[in-house]
């Protein structure tokens, strides 16, 4: 017998009912949230990235391919690891599917990472994945954009992520039974793991100019795991302990 609250069709549809007046509210809420994003002021980027991707080396405008906004994924592949952050692999097993139909909308999607391009290239093969994904090794665009740290920082404890210095999990000492765990899934330790971090950033191109207009870290990345929007509507929601995520491939080996 569930020792959750029953009732009637009856009840469940006044509950049903009252609950759809707060998602109605909370979808308004988000669509003005969507309007103060794209309010952000626009900062013109400087610098001169480069990027190694399967058609070679490439500036930040290259990998717009013609379009006026661009999307990076930030996804936790260090130069040391092995393979992909688990929890980023399982956002980005979403990509491929809607890529195609934002590069028909003006938008480019991209993932970029620190390790060298043929891990990159390796790994993707290995999830059979298509979206572009570049290199940005030798370069500062992970760190300009606080989603890689180095020894140092790490080691003074300036690592700042998510628009503040310390808090986050990764950040904590000693180290999370979670973060080991998900470290040792990409054939590293938690310090070399955790110099890693993951994040969204955005982008326009206008007469040839290329400006930064959003970035969003940890949490501010839920609503891109489709994974995690079908948990919040299944009966027991997320319903996690410890690292329960494994790459798709992997879920027949436990």
């Amino acid at each position: 017998m569930t020792k959750h609250m029953t009732g009637t069709r009856q009840e469940w549809l006044a509950a049903r009912l009252a609950l759809l007046e707060a998602e109605k509210e909370l979808t308004r809420r988000s669509d003005e949230l969507a309007r103060q994003r794209q309010a952000l002021p626009w900062v013109q980027i400087d610098k001169a990235y480069r990027f190694e991707t399967d058609e070679g080396s490439a500036s930040l405008a290259d990998l717009f391919r013609g379009r006026s906004q661009l999307l990076v994924y930030h996804f936790m592949f260090g130069p040391d690891y092995t393979a992909g952050c688990p929890a980023c692999s399982a956002i980005a097993d979403g990509f491929s599917g809607f890529a195609v139909h934002l590069a028909n909308h003006d938008v480019m999607l991209w993932a970029v990472s620190l390790a060298p391009l043929a891990k990159l290239q390796e790994y993707k093969r290995r999830m059979g994945w298509t979206f572009p994904w570049a290199s940005s090794l030798g370069g500062d665009f992970n760190f300009d954009f606080n989603v890689s740290f180095t020894e140092e920082q790490e080691r003074k404890g300036v690592v700042e992520y998510n628009y503040r210095r310390g808090g986050h999990a990764m950040d904590v000492t000693p180290v999370p039974e979670p973060v080991a765990e998900l470290a040792a899934m990409t054939g590293t330790d938690a310090a070399t793991y955790t110099r890693e971090r993951p994040g969204m950033s955005t982008f326009a191109l206008e007469d040839g100019v290329v400006y930064h207009t959003y970035s969003a870290y940890a949490r501010g990345l839920d609503g891109l795991w489709g994974l995690y929007q079908w948990l919040d509507r299944a009966p027991r929601g997320r319903n996690e302990t410890g690292v329960w995520m494994r790459r798709y491939d992997e879920y027949n080996k436990r």
